[in-house]
């Protein structure tokens, strides 16, 4: 992968995970709640929930291109028109997420914010299904090498936990600003405005 390959995927996957979501609601409550190392927990799970589901995509479309060969081509274009679509329903969806802030009486427990964050991103199987699309578009899995398997691994914990760090150290002031302005709706169409030309990207190399 080059510079600019993983500057691209640092920037898509840093504007997807600013998105308010379940996970984002999670980290905000944890951090507001029972402090910013609980919020920090949540995010640390998510992440590695995350690279899970980043060396699945590895593997499996590994495995799919050695096997296929030529016909890998029609997954590459498959994951083209998957992005293409996820791009568009970004674009189209309004109002989907909230981040709120629910007050608790549970007790502190780093370990159970940590597997919260862990089992809630392990619950979305269409990541996979998102990572095997979106990875074609930056290196040649069918002969990808162990760099470019580190350097995707960096770009995707300094990009989801970077943005959810980011939230869990200002939860409140995230939460009242969220409400306060249309941050979802501008989070959403720079996110899907890059799927769309990530899908078009993959389609048209394939």
């Amino acid at each position: 992968m080059s510079i600019f390959e993983s500057l691209t995927l640092l920037g898509i996957m840093v504007a997807l995970a600013a998105i308010p979501s379940a996970s984002v609601a999670l980290v905000v409550a944890r951090s507001a709640t029972l402090g910013v190392v609980n919020g920090l927990a949540v995010a640390v799970g998510i992440v590695l929930g995350d690279l899970v589901f980043v060396a699945l995509a590895i593997l499996g479309l590994s495995v799919a291109a050695e096997i296929m060969g030529g016909l890998f081509m029609i997954l590459k274009v498959l994951g083209g028109l998957y992005l293409l679509w996820f791009g568009y329903s970004l674009l189209s969806t309004r109002g989907m997420a909230k981040i709120t802030i629910k007050k608790t009486n549970s007790k502190r427990s780093l370990v159970v914010s940590f597997m919260a964050g862990f089992f809630l991103t392990l619950g979305d199987i269409k990541a996979i299904v998102f990572y095997a699309s979106l990875l074609p578009v930056f290196v040649d899995l069918s002969a990808i090498q162990a760099p470019e398997i580190a350097v995707i691994g960096l770009v995707t914990i300094f990009s989801v936990g970077g943005v959810k760090g980011v939230y869990a150290i200002f939860a409140t002031k995230v939460a009242d600003y969220a409400k306060r302005t249309k941050m979802e709706s501008a989070a959403r169409n720079t996110a899907g405005g890059l799927m769309i030309g990530a899908g078009g990207y993959l389609i048209v190399k394939a």
